[in-house]
């Protein structure tokens, strides 16, 4: 039999795969068998192929990742490239993160790396695979803002099909290498940007083993009708709730015992509705408190009854958990180090959540929620009213970090998060309202970079809602408004130049607002800067 190699790398999230199951799979034999066949065809035949998993939460689509990962790690398949990438919950405008997990998780670069060690290991990797220098040097740079480095001043053109281009062309050149899976986690929550390249990567590369292999919910197909469909290289596989029977089985396994009392047995039946996850947390409720059987109606209300048998100081370590995201790390915790780890290792032994092998900061263990719904309803279940103060805990966490570029958006989403808590509350928010500002900002000019135009005017409108009126710095800020809104084809493109135009003269600066004057005579003379503009050149551009 051959043996699997991996290669090690540091950043666990990005490379791994969702640890579940402890059961044998049940009624899900029919879909592994074909994710098993595709994979092999894809291999075989050096053929791009994408494999969408979509069903309800908690249905099984981790589940079915985590058993084709098994089978290439038994070394099925000889040597294969796995890399991981989740959509975050507030996706609309964390732009491409899923697919900036992956980009250094192939490098090997830390969260808590300064930016010429990530630089450096961004390069090396980038030669490792493209050895024509100029070739490397221009997937390089485009790859740079995703790894969350200082990229060049956004230039006119197809800026965002020459992006795709590249970061196509270093995906294909691991793929050369070896077959490489792309596993697309919560494809539900991304940013139509990254729907738009995962899209375009299967059409256009060619000669090369990629499977890209997405979970998402069913509100994708409710976005996207069309996701897929049109494609000899593309399937959706559908996840249907488990039979009576099945779901029978899975909970006498995972009790370890034939039979529950035939009352319990016809509820549980009723309210799983054949959904895994609610047949996994009634029989990890049942074992921690046999004699306490609660059926809640929903798989979300089974979790909040389990988090609600758990001790004070355990449920509320969760819930600050919760806070930082599904991935979390103990020295973002508040509490003696000590206390926490114990905690941690209860909640652990509860199934709660599961600490990782390898961390994605250096020094820190890293731990991730069981599931995703776990860390949902534990963030539900906080005060309104304390919400705020964690959110601004885990922001200044993020920042000590260093390297802020390449956590923009989430420092933008936590201080955000802690603004508008604490003004709904008339709280102070004298103390950090401006790293927020700055904050948004930030994140504006890394989705420029990635030439997420839309998602940036998002960050800069946020930005400039909060932003004083006579500071230097509001000229400049209306004028990357404008642009980001000129680049996603909006029509108040036009009035934000204006007002950057006249502001920036005002404020003296003139070569700047030389460019917005330029921007607006494009936009009057009819060119088009829309995104579906740009793709379409872009696909014929790099054919």
């Amino acid at each position: 039999m051959p043996i699997a190699a991996w290669e090690a790398l540091r950043a666990r999230a990005r490379v791994g795969v969702e640890r579940v199951g402890g059961a044998k799979l049940v009624g899900r034999e029919r879909e592994l068998t074909l994710l098993r066949e595709t994979f092999g065809r894809v291999a075989r035949e050096r053929r791009p192929q994408l494999v969408t998993l979509v069903g309800v939460p908690g249905i099984g689509k981790s589940r079915l990742v985590f058993e084709l990962f098994q089978t290439i790690e038994r070394g099925d398949f000889g040597i294969v490239f796995w890399r991981r990438g989740g959509s975050l919950p507030y996706g609309d405008g964390v732009t491409f993160w899923a697919l900036s997990e992956m980009v250094k998780a192939q490098a090997g670069i830390l969260e808590s790396d300064s930016a010429e060690q990530a630089g450096t290991r961004l390069r090396e990797a980038v030669e490792r695979y493209i050895t024509e220098p100029a070739d490397a040097s221009w997937v390089e740079r485009h790859l740079r803002p995703l790894a969350g480095l200082d990229a060049e001043e956004p230039s006119a053109g197809d800026r965002r099909g020459e992006a795709f281009a590249a970061w196509r062309r270093f995906l294909e050149a691991l793929a050369e290498e070896r077959p490489l899976v792309l596993v697309f986690e919560d494809l539900h929550w991304a940013d139509d940007a990254l729907l738009d390249f995962v899209d375009y990567l299967v059409e256009w590369a060619s000669g090369v083993p990629i499977l890209a292999l997405c979970t998402a919910r069913p509100e994708l197909l409710s976005r996207r009708p069309e996701w897929g469909g049109g494609k000899v290289n593309s399937s959706t596989i559908l996840l249907s709730p488990l039979s009576e029977a099945e779901t029978s089985a899975l909970v006498h396994a995972l009790l370890g015992r034939s039979a529950i009392d035939a009352d319990v047995h016809a509820r549980l039946l009723e309210h799983a509705g054949g959904n895994p996850l609610y047949a996994e947390e009634f029989s990890r409720m049942l074992t921690a408190r046999p004699a306490d059987v609660v059926l809640p109606e929903t798989v979300q209300g089974i979790i909040a009854a389990r988090l609600d048998t758990l001790e004070r100081e355990e449920k509320q370590l969760l819930q600050e958990a919760a806070v930082i995201g599904r991935v979390f790390w103990l020295g973002s915790l508040a509490g003696e180090r000590w206390r926490l780890e114990e905690r941690l290792h209860s909640l652990e032994r509860k199934e709660f959540v599961s600490r990782e092998r390898r961390s994605a900061v250096a020094g820190e263990v890293e731990y991730a929620f069981r599931h995703a719904l776990v860390r949902d309803v534990a963030y539900e279940q906080i005060p309104k009213a304390e919400r705020g103060d964690k959110h601004l805990r885990v922001a200044r966490w993020l920042a000590s970090l260093g390297r802020p570029e390449d956590h923009a958006e989430l420092l933008a989403h936590h201080y955000l998060s802690a603004l508008e808590l604490a003004m709904a509350t008339g709280g102070d928010t004298s103390g950090f309202s401006g790293p927020a500002m700055k904050a948004l900002r930030d994140a504006g000019d890394r989705a420029l970079a990635l030439q997420a135009d839309a998602a940036a005017a998002r960050f800069y409108d946020a930005a400039r809602e909060y932003w004083p009126v006579d500071d230097v710095e509001n000229p400049e800020l209306l004028f990357r408004l404008g642009r980001a809104l000129a680049g996603a084809g909006d029509e108040r493109a036009d009035d934000a130049l204006g007002q950057a135009r006249d502001a920036l003269i005002a404020a003296g600066a003139r070569a700047r607002a030389a460019e917005a004057s330029t921007l607006l005579a494009d936009l009057s003379g009819g060119i088009e800067a829309g995104a579906t503009g740009r793709a379409s050149t872009s696909t014929r551009r790099a054919s």
